[in-house]
């Protein structure tokens, strides 16, 4: 066991800065982390001395590449009620930062996925280098975009977001910008300057205005007509349907994105692709609310288990869902999964955790 802090925050001139300090693990976020989180931001909010806050990450590979998916899994294989405390947790904290009274600067580079988009993308500020790799993957593994994906992806330029949810596409530098996910884009190499400038000047917008690039290289803005016509479809088979059927010169990429989803749970890619018409109709705590319903049901069911088991654990990449085929999925087995629950997740009392 290492001796350093997972999670490490420091007062540095006018701002209250996080690290996250699990290089090895990706930067992965566990419940310790999240545990120390929240009390902290809650004592800066209320501390003025504090002008923002700045959350950054130790290691060059990764801001945060998601929940430690490991630990979740033994957690839930054991019936332990930790997994349930877990995303509880990771949820308020995540509803939070949405709600932060101060600037919160995300400086995000390297793979940001899942549970590291949770503590970037509801912040006032996410400045993205140029080796940033986005992407919200939890289909591939039985589970479904949280951490407010229900809420920012449908929120995204037409059906980016559907598309990014059920296929689990990448985005870099450029098409994090023009999608949203960045309000600003820097060099990597300028990321300690952007601290230090932050610390020293505060002024987040006219600080990181001052460091702002304008990335080439954007490849969404050119296939968004394709997305859009194939990923507005009511039903996952149908997305399919159209994307097989595309012609021209967005075929081979159309051909590609169904394959992928094939590849899915076929569970969670109807999960997804319902958080994505429902969050389109609600306000950002009753997304957070849907979220705890579906892994309420997740962690009770096979897929989740099977997907880690297939790529993180044994690595063979070849999960057994259950149900294999769409067809074995039904709008009641969706259903089911957005339905309420006798203990609703609770967002009162953000402020005094």
């Amino acid at each position: 066991m290492s001796d350093e802090p997972e999670i490490i925050f420091e007062t540095r001139g006018r701002a209250g800065v996080v690290t996250l300090n699990r290089p090895k693990a990706l930067n992965a976020l566990n419940s310790n982390m999240v545990a120390l989180m929240h009390p902290q931001l809650v004592a800066w909010a209320n501390d003025p001395k504090v002008e923002l806050v700045i959350v950054k990450a130790a290691g060059e590979k990764a801001f945060c590449a998601g929940g430690d998916i490991r630990q979740l899994h033994d957690w839930g294989k054991a019936g332990d009620p930790a997994i349930r405390s877990f995303y509880r947790d990771e949820y308020r904290l995540n509803a939070f930062i949405k709600r932060y009274p101060k600037p919160y600067v995300a400086l995000v580079d390297g793979i940001v996925m899942g549970g590291g988009v949770g503590l970037s993308v509801h912040g006032s500020h996410r400045v993205a280098g140029e080796k940033l790799m986005f992407a919200m993957p939890e289909t591939g593994i039985g589970f479904f975009p949280d951490v407010g994906g229900t809420y920012f992806l449908p929120r995204l330029p037409g059906k980016t977001g559907t598309w990014l949810g059920l296929t689990a596409a990448r985005l870099g530098q450029a098409d994090a910008l023009w999608t949203g996910f960045a309000t600003h884009a820097a060099r990597s190499a300028d990321f300690d300057a952007i601290l230090e400038a932050l610390c020293d000047k505060g002024d987040p917008d006219a600080t990181l205005a001052s460091f702002a690039q304008a990335p080439d290289g954007a490849k969404a803005p050119a296939l968004q007509p394709v997305i859009d016509r194939c990923f507005s479809a009511n039903t996952v088979e149908e997305i399919l349907a159209l994307l097989d059927a595309e012609t021209g010169e967005h075929a081979e990429w159309a051909a590609k994105q169904a394959a992928t989803m094939r590849l899915k749970s076929p569970t969670s890619v109807k999960i997804a692709l319902r958080q994505m018409q429902e969050g389109a109709k609600v306000d950002f705590e009753a997304c957070m609310g849907i979220e705890y319903r579906i892994v309420s049901r997740i962690i009770d069911g096979v897929d989740f288990y099977e997907g880690v088991r297939a790529v993180i654990i044994d690595k063979d990449n070849a999960p057994n869902w259950q149900p294999a085929g769409l067809d074995g999925v039904s709008t009641a087995d969706v259903d089911a999964y957005f339905a309420a629950l006798a203990d609703e997740l609770d967002l009162s009392g953000l402020d005094r955790a």
